[in-house]
């Protein structure tokens, strides 16, 4: 049970992250590229307060990962409060995953970015119901998930001995 309220978890998080990415306006190699891969010590105080979060695996982060926090900083003072607290959530909840369940939620998030625009607004509005329950709500859904047809892997269909094979 405490396996499968982890997995929801991390696809919860993992949705949201896509969600929060498509409001920020796109890809973060939209923002100014960095040319060397910056120690915690070196970013500014205005930065590490808002990458606080990250402060303790910032130093291990791979370039990429940095500049995707970096645009992302940038950008905070002009986002609107809702928004900061979001990115500042999402921060500390991506802080408290192991580096097997980022590995499996950066995978998830390239699939779902390749899904088709109007699969992708499913996949948002989706999320907007889920973000809408009351938090008990939430819980339950937790403590049953749900396995749709869609996600489950197809059923193989035994053929008998005495049936011959198709050509």
């Amino acid at each position: 049970m405490a396996a499968a309220i982890r997995t929801l978890t991390l696809r919860l998080l993992i949705l949201g992250l896509i969600v929060a990415t498509s409001a920020l306006g796109g890809p973060a190699a939209a923002g100014p590229l960095i040319a060397h891969s910056p120690t915690w010590a070196e970013l500014s105080p205005t930065d590490q307060q808002v990458l606080a979060p990250l402060a303790p695996d910032w130093d291990k982060l791979e370039v990429q990962r940095k500049q995707k926090w970096l645009a992302i900083a940038k950008r905070y003072p002009t986002m609107p409060p809702p928004q900061q607290q979001r990115i500042q959530d999402q921060m500390g909840a991506w802080a408290r995953l192991t580096p097997d369940q980022r590995r499996v939620a950066r995978e998830q998030f390239k699939t779902l970015r390749q899904l088709p625009p109007e699969q992708r607004q499913a996949v948002r509005q989706k999320w907007q119901e889920y973000q809408r329950l009351p938090p008990e709500k939430r819980q339950e859904l937790a403590a049953h998930p749900v396995v749709h047809p869609a996600a489950a892997p197809p059923a193989v269909k035994a053929t008998s001995a005495a049936s011959p094979a198709p050509h």
